[in-house]
């Protein structure tokens, strides 16, 4: 499975971004699919997850302002991540991965065992 992510770029903070990620084929009758961003110096984070049943879930952080979104029957398999009042914190390198499976609960969170990732696409919020 390939992932592309695209839709990175410089705004303001206050801005709006739109990332895509297009994968190459879903070879999983069920799964979930994960945004991580990583920061210079920072471990990676779980921003948004989305799974084949629809559930979602969002890092605290981001909640309200991120929307995550997956049409399965998009010819192009293509997972989006809408993010609006971006704020620099925001910034760092968002990459899309895919797992077999729904996505699970386990120590408060929603987790996903994902077995693919793709290159990730810059986002950075600065005035």
């Amino acid at each position: 499975v390939k992932l592309v992510e695209s839709g990175g770029g410089s705004v303001q903070p206050g801005g709006s971004l739109r990332l895509s990620c297009v994968a190459s084929e879903i070879p999983y009758s069920s799964y979930c699919m994960v945004w991580f961003r990583q920061s210079p110096g920072q471990e990676r984070e779980g921003v948004a997850a989305i799974d084949s049943d629809g559930v979602t879930s969002y890092r605290d952080s981001v909640g309200g302002r991120f929307t995550i979104s997956h049409d399965p029957e998009r010819s192009d398999k293509t997972l989006f991540l809408d993010m609006k009042s971006l704020k620099s914190e925001d910034s760092g390198r968002y990459s899309c991965t895919i797992g077999s499976g729904v996505l699970y609960f386990e120590d408060g969170f929603y987790r996903c065992k994902f077995q693919h990732m793709g290159q990730g696409t810059q986002v950075t919020v600065s005035s």
